[in-house]
């Protein structure tokens, strides 16, 4: 039977595995496919596309967006996307800018809580990938002051944490339409982290298509709560394993896996939104 990991980081957002990196960790793991879900970035999708060719491993074109409201930051990710399209890759430079702009808030904020940082040490480990919390926080831990992720996102960087800075520029419906947009098919991001299931219905308003069940962060009560609300709402049950490489200190590609014929599920809801256009 074939499998796929259909949540995987590369180097260009905040994972410390090159695209390399992941095609051969996949392979090893025996894995048909992966999605290559960078946040707010398509610069992956190509190298990894290449490299999976030749290593036998299908690359599924995808993106990892953010957006807010008042009382959540919601993850949406986008699967078989239209990634060379110019408005999208437009769209996401002005986004990746705004990131810089986030990261300069929130050291301002940590060094006031006594947490001191240079937003070089930031950029200097984000590379050339787009900068997020993930980055703070492994400059945090090379300060010594906490040295786990848990600590510093419960404390400091987790939503309205006081060292949060509120996400840039997009709402959820925005999110979904920016997905629906480029031809993909949108898809809530590991729900039993945002821990506010409510609003699962408002975002099938928008348009998602489907909910990542299975995740590394989803014990068996939260996948059983998961697959019943997308079964009810006749949503698409995907699952990833979220790897960012080491950069949440252990690899974990391939720890979640789905059966491939969910890429296949996925491949023709694409086709349908693309055609509905």
């Amino acid at each position: 039977m074939k499998y796929a990991d259909l949540h995987v980081h590369t180097f260009y957002s905040d994972s410390t595995f090159s695209p390399e990196e992941v095609i051969m960790c996949a392979k090893d793991k025996a894995l048909s496919a992966v999605a290559i879900c960078d946040h707010d970035s398509v610069d992956g999708i190509d190298p990894c596309t290449e490299l999976g060719l030749k290593m036998g491993v299908e690359v599924v074109p995808s993106i990892e967006m953010t957006a807010e409201t008042g009382e959540a930051e919601i993850h949406l990710l986008g699967y078989f996307i239209d990634y060379h399209a110019v408005w999208l890759r437009d769209k996401l430079r002005e986004i990746q800018v705004a990131r810089i702009e986030r990261v300069h808030k929130m050291v301002e904020k940590l060094t006031s809580l006594g947490i001191k940082l240079e937003a070089e040490d930031v950029f200097k480990i984000a590379g050339k990938g787009t900068v997020g919390r993930l980055h703070v926080a492994q400059a945090i831990i090379k300060t010594g002051k906490i040295k786990n992720f848990r600590d510093i996102f419960g404390k400091y960087l987790g939503f309205l944490k006081p060292a949060y800075v509120s996400y840039v520029k997009f709402s959820p419906k925005e999110a979904i339409e920016t997905i629906l947009k480029a031809g993909g098919v949108p898809v809530l991001a590991h729900p039993g982290v945002m821990k506010k299931d409510e609003l699962i219905k408002e975002l099938i308003t928008y348009g998602l298509r489907g909910i990542e069940v299975y995740h590394t962060d989803h014990r068996e009560e939260a996948r059983m709560r998961y697959e019943e609300i997308a079964r009810a709402n006749s949503l698409l049950m995907t699952g990833g394993s979220d790897c960012h490489g080491l950069g949440k200190g252990r690899i974990l590609l391939g720890s979640v896996r789905v059966p491939y014929e969910l890429v296949e599920k996925l491949k023709l809801e694409s086709e349908k939104i693309k055609a509905g256009r």
